[in-house]
Formats: structure tokens, C-alpha cells, sequence
């Protein structure tokens, strides 16, 4: 057996211990041995490490993953075992890292302390809740103030107030209750003006419906049935009908042409407001003691009368005509032109003499072929009468083709 060279001196010492049991420099033996040899030991032979007296081995903790090793004064851990070089050149262990400083963590809103009993918490929820009712009063003072105040409420919420719309009212009694179902009912004054009110909204409708119904609709259905009749006299004088003479009531015998005012409209029979005038065409007076005479006649005035406002408003703008503007009346057998000489702005609707064979305020002086345009006036009213006349300046048979009012 190999013995150290400073046991030369020819003492008996003990035996070289087995180097895989030597501990690093630095580190301390197992806690299971004993760091040295026992010194009663005169054997001179090689005895084991005894187990220390007391030592009790550490239970070993629950496994929670791979874990660093940890250095202990009285525990040795080497994680390369019998791959160490024991004999090998010792190296001086590294310096531990420098700790990299952590991050600042960013501040965060400050929260206000909360309370650090569980009756205090429960007493601050309930609180909360209860806020529409009632803000309880801040509770100062230390931790044994605030857990009085908590144990004096008992964790009940405050009571809301007695005016609070989920506080149970008290029973009424019948005849509070009857008070009550009258107040509550509109007064008779309050229902009259809702009536009135109603009343009024309604007549307001009704006369927007109406002005709609007379400025616009009247028009365009009295338009479509002028252009239909127009077309339906133009027909019967294609197939040779419709001979002068007379007519029925709301038959159509003629057309007149106003080519300054760019008027195209039949004439009709009669001076009826269902079957003439409210169907968008002319009416001659022809019945009775207002009959006037026909275009063909050697003499006379040829009266007709037409809406200006509404109904197609055949004489809306006849008060632009100045002397001398031609009107055309078409019939089967020729075409008449008149032109215009003057007119009377305004009379009563009960002046008759306006359409006599020599009307008055014309200025004619004796008989002649005259023409007469009656109308309302002031506009949109039928108050009074609007007066044209005119006389004729030319008779074309239909042979002859268009006069020259119509051509030009």
C-alpha cells in the first residue's frame, strides 16, 4: 500500500483514503461521514467512514421541474460525477454573473386602500348598491372604529328614503283613492281644447288637399279631356260630319286658336260648368236669352265664356292680348280671324249687355261679325268679369289651307 510522503518518517499513520471520496477544495464532505478518521484507530487498516451520531437525512422535496443546484454548507452536489478529471489541473471556479437590474415596472394608477376586514368589504358592496338611496358618511378613525361601524350596520343595507319610488306606499282609502282617479282625468276644459285642436289640424288638411286638388289635379284632368275632344271633333270632320246648325248641350262644334297666348282649345255647346267649362274647354252662349250667334252668321257676336284659373285655364293670361292680336276660330267648312280692338277689365258678372249683337263698351257703333271672350277676374276669384272683343278681319273656307295667323 502506497503510502503519503509526509508518513516517511517511518510512523505507522493511516491509510490514503480512497480519492473519489476527497471533496473539491473548498467544499465539505457529505454529512453522512465523518471528516476524519477515528483516533482510536491503531489497526493501521483501512476502516469506512462512520455515520454521525444525531444526523437525521433531509427528506427530499416534491419534484417541481428541473431545478439549478444549490449550495449547501453541510450537502455537496456534483453534477459531472466520475466524468471529473480529479487529478487533473484545478481551475478557480467563475465569478457569478452580475445580476442584470430588473425592469421598472410602470407605476399604476393608485388604488384607493381597501378594507382590510371581510364585514368591512361585505359593508362596502352592499354600500355601492345601495348609492342611489343613501351615500353612507365615510367612516375615520382606525381599524377598531371601522369595525365598530361595520357591526353597528350588521351588513343591512340604509334604509332608502321614504319619497323613493320603491318604497311601499300606504293603503288609500276609498275615498282617496276616488280623488285620486279624478285628478287624474283630464278637465273639461283640457279636453275641449284637445277637440278644437283636432278639429282645426283636420281643416287645415283638408284645405291643403283641396287647393292641391283645384290649382293642380283640376287642370291636368281638364287638359286630357280638351285634347280628347279636340281630337274627337278633328275626326267627325274627316269623315264629313258635324255639319253647322245646332248642337246639343256639351257637344263640340269648333276650335279656337289664340297663337300670341298659345291657345288650342275646343268649344263646346252651352256654358254648363260640368259638361263645358270644368272639362277644359269653351262654352258658347247659345241657350236662352244669353244665345249669341254662330261664326258662319253674316252678323251678330260670337260670344264664349272660359275658366282663367283652374279646370285648364284656357284664359289664364287673355288680359295680355293688345289690339290687333289675331283670334282663329276653326270650324268644319273655314276658318274665322278676328282680331282683337278692346277691353273692359272689369263688371259685374250680372252685365249681360256685354255680349249683345252690338255690345256695350266695345265701341262699336252698328251691326257687324264680333267676337266676345268673357272670363273671371281677379285671379283665382269669380268676383267680377274680364271682357275681350274683337272683330273679324277674315273668312278662309278649309280648301284654301291655314290663314296666315296660323302659318306665320
Amino acid at each position: 500500500m502506497t503510502t503519503r510522503p509526509e508518513d516517511d518518517t517511518g510512523l505507522q499513520g493511516p491509510p490514503l483514503p480512497d480519492p473519489l471520496n476527497d471533496p473539491l477544495p473548498g467544499q465539505h464532505a457529505s454529512p453522512w461521514f465523518r471528516s476524519g478518521t477515528p483516533q482510536g484507530d491503531a489497526g493501521g487498516g483501512r476502516q469506512g467512514m462512520a455515520p454521525v451520531e444525531g444526523t437525521v437525512p433531509p427528506t427530499p422535496p416534491a419534484y417541481g421541474g428541473p431545478q439549478a443546484p444549490q449550495g449547501s454548507p453541510s450537502e455537496w452536489y456534483d453534477p459531472e460525477g466520475y466524468r471529473r478529471d480529479w487529478y487533473g489541473s484545478q481551475q478557480a471556479p467563475a465569478p457569478p454573473a452580475a445580476p442584470s437590474p430588473a425592469p421598472s415596472p410602470a407605476p399604476s394608477p393608485v388604488a384607493a386602500p381597501a378594507d382590510e376586514t371581510l364585514g368591512l368589504r361585505t359593508a362596502d358592496t352592499r354600500r355601492i348598491v345601495a348609492e342611489p338611496y343613501e351615500r353612507a358618511e365615510p367612516v375615520t378613525g382606525g381599524r377598531a372604529e371601522r369595525r365598530r361601524a361595520a357591526k353597528g350596520r350588521g351588513g343591512r343595507r340604509p334604509a332608502p328614503p321614504a319619497g323613493h319610488a320603491t318604497a311601499p306606499s300606504a293603503p288609500m282609502s276609498r275615498m282617496e283613492a276616488r280623488r285620486a282617479a279624478k285628478a287624474a282625468k283630464d278637465s273639461p276644459a283640457v279636453v275641449a281644447s284637445r277637440a278644437v285642436g283636432e278639429i282645426f289640424i283636420s281643416l287645415g288638411v283638408l284645405m291643403l288637399l283641396f287647393v292641391t286638388y283645384q290649382l293642380w289635379w283640376t287642370n291636368i284632368r281638364a287638359e286630357q279631356i280638351a285634347g280628347q275632344e279636340k281630337n274627337k271633333i278633328q275626326e267627325e270632320w274627316a269623315k264629313g260630319a258635324g255639319k253647322p246648325g245646332v248642337f246639343a248641350p256639351g257637344q263640340g262644334f269648333a276650335i279656337m286658336h289664340i297663337p300670341k297666348l298659345d291657345v288650342v282649345v275646343p268649344i263646346a255647346e252651352g256654358i254648363s260648368n260640368e259638361k263645358v267649362l270644368d272639362r277644359g274647354m269653351l262654352g258658347h252662349y247659345g241657350e236662352g236669352k244669353l244665345k249669341t250667334a254662330m261664326p258662319e252668321d253674316k252678323q251678330g257676336n260670337f260670344a264664349v265664356a272660359g275658366h282663367r284659373n283652374t279646370h285648364g285655364e284656357p284664359f289664364r293670361y287673355v288680359n295680355k292680348l293688345t289690339p290687333g292680336d289675331p283670334i282663329v276660330v276653326e270650324t268644319r267648312d273655314a276658318y274665322y280671324t278676328y282680331e282683337m280692338t278692346s277691353v273692359l277689365p272689369s263688371t259685374v258678372p250680372s252685365n249681360i249687355s256685354v255680349i249683345e249683337p252690338i255690345p256695350v263698351g266695345s265701341g262699336f257703333t252698328k251691326p257687324g261679325r264680333y267676337i266676345t271672350l268673357t272670363t273671371c277676374t281677379p285671379e283665382f276669384t269669380s268676383t267680377y268679369r274680364l271682357i275681350v272683343w274683337g272683330k273679324m278681319v277674315d273668312e278662309r273656307p278649309r280648301s284654301e289651307g291655314k290663314p296666315k295667323a296660323l302659318v306665320g
